[in-house]
C-alpha cells in the first residue's frame, strides 16, 4: 500500500527496521527425509553423473548445460557455477545418495532478493517428498535469515517448472520477451516470486504437508499441497 510523501506524491510503505541480511552462510541444510549441503566438484561430480547418466535427455531442454559426455565434463560446469559471485549451488542428498542439485543465484542483497535456479532433479528425486522438502529448506532458509522476496524464473514454455512454482506458492509476475537464449534458441523468461508477507502462509501450508502423519507407509501423500487458498 502507498503512501504518500510531503509534496503530496504516492510513495513505497516505509521498511521499517528492516536491514540487508548479507550474503547467505553456505552451509547444510538437514530436513526430515532431505540434506542439501554445497556442491563441489571433488564430492558431487561423480555420483551425479552417474544417477543423471539414465535420465532422459528431456531433462536438459530447458537447462543452459547438460546432458554430459562424462563425470569430468559435469565437475566443469560445477566449476563453473562454483565461480558466479551471486550463486550458491547445493546438493540434494537422500539416503546417503546424491540425487540432484539446485541453487541460489541473483542474490542481492542489499535488496533482499534472491533468486532459486539450475534446478536438476534426477528422475528417482523428481514428484518425492523430499523434492518439495529441498525447495522448502531452500526457501525457508532465505526468509529466516532476512531476504523480502524470493524468485523463481524459467522459460515461459516449461509448463512443468512453470507447474512446479505455482504449486510451491509462487505468484506469476509476467513473461520478459527475449531475456535471452541458450542452446542456441531464444528465451521468454516467465518470472514468479513469493515475497516475506506471503511467506508465512506458504509456510504452514507446506510445513502441514510435509508433516509424517500426510503420508502413508508408501510415502503417499494423504492430502496435496495447497498453497493458495
Amino acid at each position: 500500500m502507498s503512501q504518500k510523501n510531503e509534496f503530496d506524491q504516492p510513495v513505497g510503505p516505509s521498511l521499517g527496521e528492516w536491514t540487508s541480511p548479507g550474503t547467505p552462510p553456505w552451509r547444510a541444510m538437514q530436513g526430515s527425509s532431505v540434506l542439501l549441503e554445497p556442491l563441489h566438484r571433488a564430492q558431487h561430480a561423480v555420483p551425479l553423473y552417474h544417477v543423471f547418466k539414465h535420465a532422459p535427455d528431456s531433462l536438459w531442454t530447458y537447462l543452459p548445460f547438460g546432458p554430459f559426455l562424462d563425470a569430468a565434463e559435469l565437475g566443469q560446469t560445477i566449476d563453473g557455477i562454483n565461480k558466479k559471485p551471486d550463486w550458491q549451488p547445493y546438493a540434494v542428498v537422500v539416503d546417503t545418495v546424491v540425487v540432484g542439485f539446485l541453487s541460489y543465484l541473483r542474490i542481492d542483497d542489499y535488496a533482499g532478493s534472491i533468486e532459486v535456479g539450475s534446478v536438476v532433479f534426477s528422475p528417482d528425486l523428481q514428484r518425492t517428498r523430499a523434492s518439495t522438502e529441498a525447495q522448502y529448506l531452500m526457501m525457508k532458509n532465505a526468509f529466516d535469515l532476512g531476504y523480502r522476496r524470493y524468485e523463481w524464473k524459467c522459460d515461459d514454455l516449461n509448463a512443468p517448472s512453470r507447474t512446479a512454482a505455482e504449486r510451491l506458492g509462487f505468484t506469476y509476475e509476467g513473461t520478459f520477451k527475449k531475456a535471452t537464449h541458450y542452446k542456441g534458441r531464444s528465451r521468454d523468461t516467465a518470472w514468479f516470486a513469493i515475497t516475506d508477507d506471503e511467506w508465512p502462509a506458504i509456510d504452514a501450508a507446506m510445513s502441514a504437508w510435509l508433516a509424517p502423519e500426510n503420508f502413508d507407509s508408501e510415502g503417499q501423500q494423504s492430502t496435496p499441497l495447497r498453497t493458495r487458498q
